[in-house]
């Protein structure tokens, strides 16, 4: 029998809605399951991985049921990691401040983004986002996940650690996690991460500026400024954006822009300015919105079929 874990959220939080918000959901080893509106995947510790089934009660409360039986240590870590995921720290200021510049998302009450549960797992995702389509990005982090990730006692497995990935070969990424170019870049930021040289809490410490996270996180192997401003709003800030092909298709088919590639990116960042502090996320919901409009409601999505199809000749 394992452990079962109460973790109250903030009033507004409504599960289906805040996990199937961004596309990391549907990436290995994140499972939504649509029949009972349930989230899985096993969670990392260092005595060893634990898988979880996370629905929300009627209070509004989130019900956590383990595969095993965690320590108070554990525990502990498990609420940390859960909160991340979920952004269950968002205070209703910042919210309302986002609700009052783009008031398009304040009935639906879109604020909250998912995320990874740890910031290691955001910009391995980033990275395996870029210069590829959808379908390869779900290929690979589903083979990372089986070839490196550790067996919880339910038989899942999840998502690497730094730690395991910096010792992994390159040819073993390139090969049977099928990563390309990405591999020696994959192990490259492992190892930075393992030793301390990127450091979650700083990155993600209100008190440091915007402006210092991106000009270091493009320093870092194999993050330009799209996967920079990605891995951005995953550490809560959203004052940049992640432009990319995407965003040009979008800026054609949603907002009619007209021009070059170069011009349509100078009128994209022109466009979300005014929303400020909040830019990404305006952003990225008139893009979820649009997804939606094609494949229905986020929350519906199963993860090997509708998961699979956002490809281009799609859209």
């Amino acid at each position: 029998m394992g452990t079962t874990l109460s973790i109250q959220t903030p009033s507004d939080f409504d599960l289906a809605r805040d996990v199937c918000s961004y596309g990391y959901f549907l990436l290995a080893p994140n499972h939504w399951l649509v029949d009972s509106q349930t989230f899985a995947r096993v969670l990392e510790f260092d005595a060893g991985p634990a898988a979880v089934k996370i629905n929300q009660q009627p209070t509004g409360a989130l019900r956590a049921r383990f595969d095993r039986t965690l320590d108070r240590s554990e525990q502990s870590e498990a609420r940390a990691q859960i909160a991340r995921m979920f952004s269950l720290d968002t205070h209703a200021d910042e919210i309302v401040a986002f609700h009052t510049l783009d008031p398009r998302w304040k009935k639906s009450g879109r604020a909250r983004l998912f995320r990874s549960p740890d910031v290691f797992e955001d910009i391995i995702k980033t990275v395996t986002s870029c210069n590829v389509t959808w379908p390869s990005t779900i290929n690979m982090n589903r083979r990372l996940c089986e070839v490196c990730g550790r067996q919880s006692a339910s038989g899942v497995r999840g998502f690497p650690s730094a730690k395991k990935l910096a010792r992994t070969r390159v040819g073993t990424l390139r090969g049977r996690c099928r990563v390309g170019y990405r591999d020696q870049r994959i192990v490259d930021l492992a190892k930075l991460y393992h030793k301390g040289e990127i450091d979650p809490v700083w990155l993600e410490d209100p008190g440091t500026h915007d402006d210092d996270v991106f000009k270091f996180l493009v320093s870092l192997p194999g993050i330009g400024p799209y996967a920079a401003g990605n891995i951005m709003q995953l550490l809560g800030r959203y004052s940049r954006l992640a432009l990319d092909t995407e965003s040009l298709r979008h800026a054609k088919s949603v907002l009619a822009m007209t021009g070059t590639d170069s011009a349509i990116m100078k009128k994209l960042a022109k466009h979300y300015e005014p929303f400020g502090a909040h830019k990404f996320r305006s952003y990225w919901f008139e893009l979820w919105d649009f997804y939606e409009s094609k494949q229905g409601p986020a929350h519906t999505w199963d993860r090997e079929t509708v998961g699979t199809a956002f490809t281009a000749s799609n859209f």
